[in-house]
């Protein structure tokens, strides 16, 4: 019993651990700080985009009415405004870098180019029988800000930057509507050509060597000049997303008609919500807005 004893109370020793194989640091490669870095990008825009949507839905005030298209689907106002928000940040998607987008810009715009080839030539020499160019380039905001010269038959006689200032310092009615919309609807310097043009679309045809070139896309928001993006706000991060188009969402939902503010929304409504499907229904749309000449002017 007692050599049992013994034996059962000696100590137990564990064997040591064996050492851990030799394992190499892990070595960072250009591609892994590439992945780290989009992943922390996406993570601060996701942050902020939540931010941003939760203070444009509690602000008191920030529902106006909103021209309702079948574009926006009925959308309520504090929806589009939220929406706007989170798009003015948006990475991934931007319209101006989708490759989808600009490959269909270039097939169809080379198409219709060749179609209306005939029109344009024709407009070209009607256009030019006062003596001035046919064509006038404007400066205009572009993708990421940059500016560009955004092509036009011109509609305006030839001395119409005079005409423009003696008739705003001669109507305080007028000068009110310039500072208001950047637009008259009597504008004196309209041609009687240049009305046509104007109120059936024509006067925009140039706009697809615009699009060619890689200044415009066929559907984006409306280009704007430089002294419009203060009135932007905020919401021009959404607009530099895009390329301007030659039509777009604030083109079929009232044009002209609609007041400067729901314009800036209705622009960064389409930076935020923007799909080739919504393209091509504003292309379908554009056809049936320019037929009826609703908002031209």
């Amino acid at each position: 019993m007692r050599h049992l004893l013994a034996r059962n109370s000696e100590p137990v020793y564990e064997r040591a651990p064996s050492p851990a194989p030799f394992l190499p640091a892990k070595v960072p490669t250009p591609e892994s700080g590439r992945k780290a870095a989009k992943a922390a990008r996406k993570k601060l825009a996701s942050d902020r985009i939540r931010e941003k949507i939760r203070l444009a839905k509690a602000k008191p005030g920030s529902t106006p009415v909103m021209p309702q298209s079948p574009e926006t689907h009925g959308i309520d106002a504090a929806t589009m405004t939220a929406t706007a928000a989170a798009g003015a940040l948006k990475v991934a998607l931007r319209p101006a870098t989708s490759r989808t987008k600009r490959l269909f810009d270039i097939l169809v715009g080379s198409l219709c180019l060749m179609a209306l080839a005939p029109v344009m030539i024709s407009l070209v020499i009607l256009v030019r029988r006062d003596g001035g160019p046919a064509i006038f380039g404007h400066r205009r905001i572009g993708s990421d800000g940059k500016t560009f010269l955004c092509l036009k038959f011109r509609s305006m006689c030839v001395d119409a930057e005079r005409k423009l200032q003696e008739h705003l310092a001669n109507n305080p009615e007028a000068r009110a509507e310039w500072d208001k919309d950047f637009k008259l609807k009597d504008d004196p310097r309209v041609t009687k050509l240049g009305q046509l043009l104007r109120r059936t679309s024509l006067d925009e045809l140039p706009q697809l060597f615009n699009v060619l070139r890689g200044d415009m896309s066929l559907v984006g928001p409306r280009p704007i000049v430089a002294d419009e993006v203060a009135r932007y706000g905020e919401r021009f991060v959404a607009y530099r997303n895009c390329r301007p188009g030659i039509t777009g969402l604030w083109q079929v939902s009232g044009r002209n008609d609609i007041s400067y503010r729901a314009r800036v929304r209705l622009d960064s409504f389409y930076a935020a919500r923007w799909s080739m499907t919504k393209d091509l229904f504003i292309l379908i749309r554009t056809v049936a807005v320019v037929f009826r000449r609703s908002g031209a002017y």
